[in-house]
């Protein structure tokens, strides 16, 4: 295959992923309003998916950059390598969609795509300093999205503590609708970059682009944000049974402190360039929320099974992209 269809090719599979991305983690934008009947299914991916697309007017690329740039020495690898790493986030994804299971998306690709990277050339290929923050985010950000959740939810509680209860219940399922927008736009700029930074980095690879370009280019941008937001709206329903109904009961009251948690906590880590999980920053939402009220209301059972799965994510993405990067060579 020549190069330029090699590009297209990449880029064709690089919107596929970001669709199985928005269809994967569609269970982060609205669990929670699904949840607690504040909006039927339909309605809320159609609200999620268009505050996904968006988040393309409201944030920047430094997630892109660090996704594009970050990682892995453009100098050793090549599309092989960007093409077998996106084919082997996307067979993770299908596998943990089919089990039900809210794995990242984000970590995925950075898994499949660092592998990938080791396959070609090594453990030099790997930008060490790049992949420090990534890594202890998968570790912190629940616990960063749990502390704000308990947080929203104590402070929320103080303030409408001499409010009847039907009265907050009607106040909280309007409230509802701006904290999942908020949530979704967060889901939207932090997901949609990865994509621009694989897109942006097969350029470069390819000599389309100039590797000292400071920004993806605005085609990049507007593509990833509409393929993410496409698979929003096509869902994920079995994984939306797990995040809105498996792990805590929630109340709109509830699921106003989770998507409110969420989204502050994407904004800032969408600002610092720094590659998170929006899976593991609502979940970890989800349990601060229920952990508020008392530990038992949290199903810890299935909490402990998610974490495996977060924990497996890069190394399992990773030798699925060593696995494809070597078909793909053999071919």
């Amino acid at each position: 295959m020549d190069a330029p269809s090699l590009l297209m090719v990449i880029v064709v599979i690089t919107l596929a992923f970001e669709f199985s991305n928005g269809w994967h983690d569609a269970a982060n934008s609205i669990a929670t309003v699904v949840s607690t009947r504040v909006l039927k299914p339909l309605p809320a991916v159609a609200w999620a998916a268009f505050w996904n697309f968006v988040a393309a007017f409201v944030f920047g690329t430094a997630v892109a950059k660090t996704m594009g740039k970050g990682l892995v020495r453009l100098d050793l690898v090549d599309e092989h390598v960007l093409l077998a790493g996106l084919l082997g986030a996307i067979v993770w994804n299908m596998i943990t969609l089919y089990l039900g299971l809210p794995t990242s998306s984000s970590h995925a690709l950075m898994g499949g795509y660092g592998g990938a990277a080791v396959a070609k050339a090594g453990m030099e290929a790997i930008i060490t300093s790049g992949w420090v923050k990534p890594i202890i985010f998968i570790f912190i950000a629940p616990f960063i999205g749990m502390f704000a959740a308990m947080l929203v939810t104590v402070a929320t509680t103080w303030i409408v503590r001499n409010m009847a209860p039907q009265r907050v219940d009607r106040w909280f399922r309007r409230l509802q609708l701006v904290s999942a927008a908020g949530y979704s736009i967060g889901h939207g700029t932090n997901d949609a970059q990865k994509g621009m930074g694989i897109i942006w980095a097969a350029l470069v690879a390819a000599g389309a682009l100039s590797k000292d370009v400071a920004h993806p280019p605005w085609w990049t941008i507007i593509a990833c944000h509409a393929a993410i937001a496409g698979g929003t709206m096509a869902g994920g329903w079995r994984v939306v049974r797990t995040m809105g109904q498996r792990i805590t009961k929630l109340s709109p009251f509830g699921g106003f402190a989770a998507e409110t948690a969420g989204a502050v906590t994407l904004f800032a880590t969408a600002q610092a360039g720094i590659p998170v999980s929006t899976t593991h920053t609502i979940t970890g939402c989800i349990i601060g929320v229920g952990a508020a009220r008392r530990l038992t209301a949290v199903r810890w059972g299935v909490t402990r099974r998610i974490l495996w799965v977060w924990v497996l994510t890069m190394p399992g993405a990773a030798i699925l992209g060593i696995l494809v990067y070597g078909l793909i060579r053999s071919l």
